[in-house]
Parts: structure tokens; sequence; C-alpha cells
């Protein structure tokens, strides 16, 4: 199999402040972390998706080797991983998405997803729950073209159209800097709330399109 990583830094969080991606992080900073890991899971490509702050984050960050998709739009809610299809490799069968707040992933977690998922959509079910890395095949990228926002990525894992590989992960979800108390708790090690880890529930969008196709 060729598989791509996409590793999402596009988006914006004013509620960590901008930009978020270079937050310090044990002694570097947090979107860094995060394309290191990326790196150590060994893909055949990484595409990184990078939005507003693209500038400030290239100063900071060593990208090379990654191929960097332009999404400055993904600031105001559009999906970052729209025009980052445009730029996966014709011979990948899918793409692994790690988001770039969640340094804790491991390769083991990716790469047994990647050997056992059987289904268009993969997930990884940690003790306390589903969360990234997911897996979506190269036959769901016209349905992933229709996100309106990189949040909306769970609709389609979520709603039931599709049948979807859960594969077991060691320990509890990595926590994810997505406030500023989870970005302290992610440094100091505390547990975070689950309320804080976990896939929302599918959006708008995603319910008016399972009445669709029901």
């Amino acid at each position: 199999m060729f598989i791509t990583g996409l590793l999402l830094g596009a988006d914006a969080a004013p509620h960590l402040g901008a930009p978020w991606q270079l937050l310090a992080y044990r002694g570097g900073t947090l979107f860094g972390a995060a394309l290191d890991g990326a790196r150590d899971c060994g893909f055949d490509q990484l595409v990184v998706t990078l939005g507003s702050a693209s500038g400030q984050i290239r100063d900071r960050i060593d990208l090379d080797g990654v191929r960097v998709v332009e999404s400055p739009h993904a600031d105001t809610g559009s999906a970052s991983i729209v025009p980052a299809l445009d730029a996966v490799d014709r011979r990948a069968d899918g793409i692994v998405v790690l988001p770039g707040d969640q340094p804790g992933i491991t390769s083991a977690a990716v790469w047994s997803l990647v050997a056992e998922v059987a289904t268009p959509i993969g997930v990884c079910r940690y003790d306390d729950g589903e969360s990234f890395p997911c897996w979506f095949g190269r036959e769901l990228f016209g349905e992933l073209r229709e996100l309106r926002s990189d949040a909306d990525l769970w609709n389609p894992v979520l709603d039931g159209s599709h049948p979807v590989t859960r594969v077991d992960a060691i320990g509890n979800v990595p926590p994810r800097a997505t406030s500023w108390p989870t970005y302290h708790q992610l440094l100091s090690g505390s547990p975070v709330p689950a309320e804080e880890l976990h896939p929302t529930r599918p959006s708008a969008y995603a319910r008016r399109r399972r009445r669709t196709t029901s």
C-alpha cells in the first residue's frame, strides 16, 4: 500500500491565540512536535496544511521533505483538507489524518490502524474513547471534498453512512491542545476532561446528508 499522511495545521484557534502552532512544547513548538511524530511514521508521502500563519510557521519550523498546502481561508472555517486532497499522490490508497495539536499520537497507533483497517474509514479506539489517527480510503475522497470545515471530518465516521473499522490503540486518547486549560494539561501531563478529547456529534450537514441517503 501507498500511504499518505495528512497533518492538519491550517485552522485558527482564537481561544489559544494566534498562531497556536508555535506555542511552546517540550523545548520546541506544539506543531513542530506533531510534525516530528508524523515524520516518525514513515509515510510514503506527508502533506501538511497551513493557514494564515504560514509565514511565521515556516520561519520557525523545518518543513523540509513535506508537501505544504496553503489554505489561508481555514481560519474562517473552510476545510483545509479539501485543497490538500489535490496534493495527495495518485498512487495513494488512502490518507491517515493527524491533527497538529495532538502531538502524542504514536507511529504504533498509526500503523496498527493501517494494518487492520478493512473498510473505507478507520479510527483508533483507545481505552477512553475514539480519536485520531483516522483512515480514509481513496473511495472517500469525493465525499471529503464536500466538507465545509476540518471539524466536519468526523461526519462520515459518525453518521452511519459507511462501515467503520475501529482499531484498538494502547492507553487513553492522546490529549489535544484545544483550549488554554487543555494546553496546560498537555504540558503537565495531567488528565484531560473527556469532553475535550473526543469527536463531537455529527453536524447539521451530516444529519441532512444522512436523511437524504437513507
